[in-house]
């Protein structure tokens, strides 16, 4: 009862702000006409003082009298006229404010809300959460908050901040449930998927410490084992991840889910180790070619080149974000720390560090154990 109380007062107080202004003065219009009639009026009532004390004749005053009472007539009649008009439109906005506003609101509220449903607190919600997975996560949030040193609360919670996209807190909640209920291979593989998706797909040194130390564990691990061959690829490593490919899809069902997509790997892995010089330069399909009969030191030199025409091409055009994260990992990737650092300096005069792609920028430099100390100032 209560409820319906205040959406009464709520929605009489929303039409008397809406009847306000229809209550006020009537428009220009209506007090221009009106206007007309009072100088009429006026200028008939000079005429008789002019009459009588001679300052003009009988006949002159009745023409000039008969013209003013006609010009006094036509403004009486539009006056008339634009008040019924106005007063026919306020009457109209009138009856749709105080009816027509009301009944669309309540026929609203009964098609989508849930009236005979009593109130219920949040603390009564928090209570009895139901399917609500906002009320799930702020119950459990509000319980480690008191309880920061349950693993089985932090265990509980990764995983569900992952499926809500919050990379960053399930990371910490999967931190959270290995130290204080100790490693297991879901644990770290989740430890590991919420550091990958926070690094935009690279498989970071933590996260790969992750899915080996998940290995250790579980031999059989085929989530760690893609990864692993995953992170083997983005280094540009091509026969040992398509190796590591072709393994795991050796020893999974034929009718395990993730099947097709290890054999996409394959399949993009089916031209050697071109592929990795491929992401660098975008090379011909003769460069593939030739890479295939190439020593390993004469692939290397290669991979080296088409760095080098990648890095001329960011002096060109410096705003190629992708590009200088790309080579960042590739100077890394060619042991050549000192050129990754120095990249990564030169983009963030372009990507400033406090901006997104610089904050981007920041994190692949700890995750690629670049040193960063002083670039943030």
């Amino acid at each position: 009862m209560l409820f319906w109380i205040l959406v009464a007062i709520l929605t009489a107080a929303v039409a008397a702000v809406l009847l306000l202004p229809l209550l006020r003065r009537p428009p220009a219009s209506v007090e221009g006409a009106g206007h007309d009639v009072e100088v009429y009026r006026d200028q008939l009532e000079e005429l008789k003082r002019d009459e009588a004390t001679g300052l003009i004749g009988a006949g002159e005053a009745e023409l000039a009298r008969a013209e003013v009472a006609r010009r006094l007539i036509a403004a009486s009649k539009a006056e008339a006229r634009e008040k019924a008009r106005t007063s026919g439109r306020n009457r109209l906005a009138q009856a749709f404010v105080i009816v027509v506003l009301p009944a669309i609101g309540l026929c609203l509220y009964l098609a989508s809300g849930r009236p005979e449903l009593p109130a219920q607190p949040l603390a009564e919600r928090l209570a009895n959460p139901g399917n609500d997975i906002s009320i799930l996560i702020a119950r459990a949030e509000s319980h480690l908050a008191r309880n920061p040193d349950d693993g089985a609360g932090w265990d509980l919670l990764a995983p569900i901040y992952y499926r809500s996209s919050r990379m960053e807190d399930s990371a910490n909640a999967y931190s959270q449930a290995i130290r204080l209920l100790g490693a297991s291979p879901e644990r770290l593989d989740g430890h590991a998927e919420a550091l990958i998706a926070l690094a935009d797909g690279v498989i970071t040194a933590d996260a790969r410490r992750q899915l080996e130390e998940s290995l250790k564990l579980k031999p059989d691990n085929p989530r760690a084992y893609y990864y692993l061959a995953l992170a083997l690829e983005q280094e540009g490593k091509k026969p040992e991840a398509r190796a590591a490919f072709e393994a795991l899809a050796r020893e999974t069902p034929a009718d395990a889910p993730w099947l097709p997509l290890v054999n996409r790997h394959i399949a993009a892995l089916g031209d050697g180790d071109g592929g990795a010089a491929g992401q660098l330069g975008n090379p011909t399909a003769d460069d593939v070619a030739a890479a295939e009969d190439m020593s390993t030191g004469d692939r290397q030199q290669m991979i080296a080149g088409m760095v080098e025409n990648l890095a001329a091409k960011l002096q060109e055009d410096p705003t190629n974000f992708e590009g200088w994260m790309r080579i960042i990992r590739s100077y890394v990737v060619l042991d050549q720390r000192p050129k990754a650092e120095a990249a990564l300096q030169t983009a963030l005069k372009t990507f400033p560090a406090d901006s997104e792609n610089g904050k981007q920028l920041l994190a692949l430099a700890r995750d690629l154990s670049i040193s960063v100390e002083g670039i943030k100032q």
